[in-house]
């Protein structure tokens, strides 16, 4: 592994708990007002046809005053969305640093669950591809890159594995903290701190009444998913009812990515994580190195869950690294 060693939070702010919390609840985007955002101001909501009657929708900033240096899409968590913290600071500094940004949200976050029947499930890998397409064909003349972060990093790095199948190239996918095991991941947050079992929980939750609601179809089934307690259990019902794998194994296996698919894959990647992430295990990452199509390994030793937070004033170490890539690539 590349342990990269230039990351050093303030110890007050060390802890992965702190550092998995300030990813979601900093005032970070504050912080960015405070400058004067003009990715705000330029932002433009945009439904995309996403192929097979499937939409998805996101917010796409143009630069208006620069030759812009590329088109980075920002894929969220589970349960993100595109105004997410981390991902919201994120867009800001690569705005801030001259490429256009377009903000996607998953099926069924964001708000957006009235927009599409089925479900959302993790293995719709076909959708995102087809609403990248069609983000691309917005800017068409600009490089793409593509960032996620945890089960979004997940779907970044199967841009980069399936996308050049379908006309898609990106010069780079970043995984930040990506759920490549979600058998690991789900076992995690079930048998992890009761904050971040409640964080998600709470969240999904929301979602899935948020489903029922648009649907009423679907009302049934979220009652009885909403009484179980164990994501594991709940993901396992989930896969047999409301998936075409039609059980549990079959459906993590969809979107579990080994290390030979990713060091064999089809366009350039890149992976950032920390040791200490509480719901991404570093287990999962074994048999990664750089080589092949993997062209960066950050493996830091502090930063919880898509943290990376420096110090007190909030400034994101990730950020940073982010933009370092994309300009090594484009050299």
């Amino acid at each position: 592994m590349i342990n990269v060693t230039d990351f050093a939070p303030t110890r007050p702010i060390r802890h992965a708990q702190i550092q998995s919390v300030l990813a979601t609840k900093s005032p970070r985007r504050r912080k960015w007002l405070r400058r004067g955002n003009r990715m705000e101001a330029l932002a433009t909501h945009h439904v995309l046809d996403a192929g097979d009657g499937v939409r998805l929708t996101g917010w796409l900033s143009h630069q208006a005053s620069c030759e812009p240096r590329g088109l980075v899409v920002l894929i969220h968590g589970w349960e993100g969305c595109h105004d997410s913290t981390y991902l919201y600071s994120m867009a800001c500094a690569l705005f801030a640093a001259g490429y256009e940004v377009f903000r996607l949200n998953l099926r069924d976050h964001g708000g957006t669950h009235h927009l599409n029947r089925e479900v959302f499930h993790s293995a719709r890998i076909k959708e995102v591809l087809g609403a990248i397409r069609a983000v691309q064909a917005l800017t068409p003349t600009q490089p793409l890159f593509v960032v996620g972060f945890s089960l979004g990093g997940n779907f970044a790095l199967r841009v980069g594995l399936y996308g050049p199948a379908v006309g898609l190239r990106p010069r780079l996918s970043i995984g930040i903290c990506p759920a490549i095991n979600p058998r690991a991941t789900i076992e995690a947050i079930d048998g992890g701190s009761a904050m971040f079992r409640w964080y998600f929980m709470r969240k999904w939750r929301a979602t899935v009444m948020a489903k029922a609601a648009a649907w009423p179809e679907y009302a049934a089934a979220a009652d009885a998913y909403l009484r179980m307690r164990r994501l594991l259990d709940i993901t396992a019902r989930f896969a047999e009812e409301q998936t075409e794998y039609g059980a549990l194994e079959p459906y993590l296996a969809a979107y579990t990515l080994s290390a030979e698919q990713i060091l064999e894959a089809a366009s350039p990647l890149a992976i950032i994580t920390a040791a200490d992430d509480p719901v991404i295990p570093l287990a999962d990452f074994r048999g990664l190195a750089v080589r092949g199509a993997l062209e960066a390994f950050d493996v830091t030793a502090h930063g919880g869950h898509c943290g990376f937070i420096e110090n007190l004033g909030l400034d994101s170490w990730a950020e940073r690294r982010v933009l370092t890539l994309l300009e090594r690539t484009n050299d």
